[in-house]
């Protein structure tokens, strides 16, 4: 069931974990329990793993409502490929310091277009 949003999910989820790693290992060279205590690099590194995990699951669900929807299998392709490629192009350009803003952007462009244009055409789906 969802074969191809299954996909999708999975590289994501591995990226996951990278995040979740990244932020583990600078909350124990910054022995911060909790919060960045003040820490520039730990602060970044959650923000990434935020804004990852604000974003990433409602694109996989709505990916998902697509294929339950019955959507052409080259467009779930389309917007799942967009989606691991924006959130590793923002991860890239985020999480670097200084950061590469076009890499950032180009990410974020990615990720929205993914979510306007599964949520179009949820919306029309659900009106035809």
């Amino acid at each position: 069931m969802f074969p191809i949003t299954s996909l999708y999910a999975g590289l994501l989820a591995v990226l996951l974990v990278g995040l979740s790693a990244k932020v583990i290992m600078g909350r124990r060279r910054a022995r911060a329990l909790i919060g960045d205590m003040g820490d520039k690099a730990l602060f970044q590194a959650i923000r990434v793993h935020g804004n990852f995990t604000e974003y990433t699951p409602f694109a996989l669900l709505l990916i998902a409502l697509c294929e339950g929807q019955g959507a052409p299998t080259w467009s779930l392709h389309l917007l799942g490929s967009a989606l691991v490629i924006g959130r590793v192009l923002h991860v890239l350009g985020f999480g670097r310091d200084p950061q590469i803003i076009v890499l950032r952007q180009i990410g974020m462009v990615s990720t929205f277009a993914v979510l306007v244009l599964a949520g179009v055409g949820l919306i029309i789906q659900a009106l035809v």
